[in-house]
């Protein structure tokens, strides 16, 4: 590739883990430049409260969240721009990466990665549409089933992360409807054992979601038995969804060590990858937390892997 820009720091996405990985660059003198990605904001964009985060008392609303951390980035002379990377080349001491189908071409000195996961969605009209309103759909129990309080929801998935997010409302919640597609769950032995063992969660084996009901919150949803061909619908107030996340990471596959799911594999107790130069942020490489705050965390080591780097190369 032939670049048309070199740049010192090159931050791929803009969740608070690019935020926050662009805040300690811009503060380090590395003038780094940040392209967005397709969501800028990333998935806190599609959160209508966050209440966890540490700092703001009264909650704050998650688009709220991410201008203020925008607005944080800039105020140190971080270079934002709109765009996303469709191309990389990681082959070399210099790291080659293509904007918006070629559109532009960068050099980078070092890279950080922070394009972060997408949930994976059942594609229901209503739950998108509920989703995008703020109106009880969601894919993180751990940082929204705080308001569903002794209130009845449901919860979509098999796996490990849906028994542990299902056990996790059934805490909070007055009961917790478990939707599982087959009459099995994927979920580890010990996992099923939590589920099935906690009094206030019905698990609906065989079941499919047909339908969320309400207009401008949850109010109930449809169950369709594929053994029985019979219908359900069920009073609740939360719907959510645990079937899984993508990581956005397939641009970087040729060059980058990715597990069987795609997420990016860092050197334990660090930012960084198997490519010198290049270290990652986020929920690219975190299938575990999935959090605001471990994001930015790791943005701030991804930024401070990336200074130390350049120093030893001589980079100012």
């Amino acid at each position: 590739m032939e670049a048309n820009e070199n740049i010192k720091c090159l931050i791929i996405g803009s969740g608070p883990a690019g935020y926050t990985a662009a805040i300690y660059a811009a503060r380090a003198d590395l003038k780094p430049v940040i392209y967005q990605g397709q969501q800028p904001g990333g998935q806190l964009m599609d959160t209508t409260e966050v209440d966890n985060f540490p700092g703001y008392p009264q909650g704050i609303k998650g688009p709220e969240m991410m201008a203020d951390l925008e607005n944080q980035a800039k105020r140190f002379g971080t270079d934002i721009r709109n765009g996303w990377v469709t191309k990389v080349d990681f082959s070399g001491s210099k790291h080659y990466v293509e904007i918006d189908n070629g559109k532009h071409t960068i050099s980078a000195d070092s890279v950080i990665i922070a394009t972060g996961a997408s949930a994976k969605w059942l594609g229901l009209e209503n739950e998108i549409r509920l989703r995008n309103m703020g109106g009880g759909v969601s894919a993180c129990a751990v940082c929204d089933g705080f308001f569903y309080r002794n209130q009845e929801v449901a919860i979509v998935g098999a796996g490990d992360t849906a028994a542990e997010e299902a056990t996790y409302l059934a805490k909070l919640c007055k009961k917790v409807y478990m939707i599982v597609r087959s009459d099995k769950m994927r979920a580890s032995k010990a996992m099923q054992h939590r589920v099935t063992s906690t009094e206030n969660i019905e698990v609906l084996w065989n079941s499919t979601t047909i339908d969320i009901l309400g207009q401008n919150g949850v109010e109930g949803a449809i169950f369709r038995n594929s053994v029985t061909g019979e219908d359900r619908t069920i009073p609740i107030t939360g719907f959510f969804v645990a079937i899984g996340h993508k990581p956005n990471t397939d641009v970087f596959k040729p060059f980058i060590d990715l597990d069987e799911t795609g997420y990016i594999l860092n050197v334990p107790g660090s930012s960084k990858t198997n490519v010198e130069g290049v270290f990652v942020a986020g929920d690219a490489a975190d299938k575990t937390y999935r959090q605001a705050i471990t994001a930015a965390g790791t943005g701030c080591m991804a930024a401070l892997d990336a200074e130390r780097y350049l120093a030893s190369k001589g980079i100012h």
